[in-house]
């Protein structure tokens, strides 16, 4: 059966739905709120795991294309402590690819393809139960029904309202985000702290996080423990304030890590919030959601990996559907919700032990997860 399907959020999660729905010939509306693909920066890299995110590409036929992308090279893991000591330097074997990273604007332009994406309709409000399904309000006063509706538009979703009162809470950590460019040729001591991979240093309640990128662009995250309210300067815009603020925030720790803060160009702040572990809803037809709107988790590496792996999935049930659309959907959640709440629990777990009053709880979870 072809059913009227919009996901709304142009991420990794709406788009993988969308493009393993086109593989089967399914047509589907992907609305974006952006105006265009290069409307903001795409963000950093992301590693994508063997029975997460690559088996999401797999289904949409990409998987060889992201092979040729991704570079298995930035799994590399170094951890210093704050006196710069290495104290692990971890290197992925030759044909280890379990997890390797790719930028998300390349992964957003593999998954983009042939797909027909509505740029800046941003969405408003969703209404289900309307007796033409789910009534679709834009933000410029238009309105479209669907038969089904897929939030994917992260976590300040305008579709989750639909399905659940909850909203995203702050979990008492911060990141704060700068970036170097070329830095290779610019940064060579940099780029030799880094390796083809992340760096990380870890201090009581703050930490230092280094990560390449393709091209020779490097993301900085600086993460540390305060109130919603305090920032390292009043003004985020004003670069120079922000950096002698997060310098003083990181002061006494060794020269080659302040310099990943003393070069960066701009600084983005990025308080990091959660919905509650294990968060469901009540199931209504015409609406759904995936990743970050239905499950927002730490950023610690599965996000986007769930997400895309949600979207090929929900895609492959419902051009599966032999007419009982609704069904397919609860069947989903359920299974969503299921998987989601595990990693929901560990990712809540891995943060605090990343941004702890213990340095060692953090190595330590580096070698639960990667032995050395």
């Amino acid at each position: 059966m072809r059913h009227r399907i919009a996901v709304v959020g142009g991420g990794p999660a709406g788009l993988t739905f969308a493009r393993v729905l086109h593989r089967y010939g399914h047509p589907v509306t992907v609305l974006e709120r952006d105006p265009a693909p290069d409307a903001r920066p795409p963000g950093g890299t992301l590693d994508l795991h063997e029975g997460l995110g690559q088996l999401a590409l797999d289904k949409a036929g990409l998987l060889g294309r992201f092979e040729e992308l991704s570079r298995p090279e930035g799994q590399a893991m170094r951890i210093l402590d704050t006196a710069g000591n290495v104290l692990r330097d971890w290197r992925p074997g030759p044909d280890d690819r379990a997890n390797p990273e790719i930028d998300r604007g390349q992964l957003r332009d593999l998954l983009l393809g042939p797909l027909d994406v509505r740029w800046g309709r941003g969405v408003a409000q969703v209404l289900p139960g309307t007796g033409d399904g789910a009534l679709v309000r834009f933000e410029d006063g238009r309105q479209e029904a669907f038969d089904l509706v897929v939030g994917a538009d992260g976590a300040w979703s305008r579709v989750r309202p639909a399905l659940s009162p909850v909203r995203p809470h702050y979990t008492g950590v911060t990141l704060v985000e700068t970036s170097l460019d070329d830095v290779d040729t610019r940064h060579p001591d940099l780029a030799r702290l880094i390796g083809d991979g992340s760096v990380a240093v870890y201090g009581a309640n703050r930490a230092v996080v280094a990560q390449r990128n393709s091209g020779g662009h490097v993301k900085v995250y600086a993460k540390f423990r305060a109130p919603l309210d305090r920032h390292p300067s009043p003004d985020p815009a004003d670069t120079d304030a922000e950096r002698a603020g997060l310098l003083s925030l990181f002061d006494g720790w060794a020269e080659p890590v302040l310099e990943l803060l003393r070069r960066g160009t701009a600084f983005v702040r990025r308080p990091l919030h959660v919905l509650p572990v294990s968060h469901t809803w009540s199931h209504v037809p015409g609406v759904t959601l995936l990743g970050d709107a239905a499950h927002l988790m730490p950023p610690l590496g599965a996000g986007a990996n769930l997400a895309m792996l949600e979207g090929a999935e929900l895609a492959e049930a419902v051009a599966a559907d032999s007419g009982d659309l609704d069904g397919v959907v609860r069947a989903f959640e359920e299974r969503m919700w299921a998987r989601a709440g595990g990693w929901s629990r560990m990712t809540t777990a891995g943060l605090e032990r990343l941004v702890s009053p213990d340095p060692a709880d953090a190595l330590a979870l580096f070698d639960e997860l990667q032995p050395s």
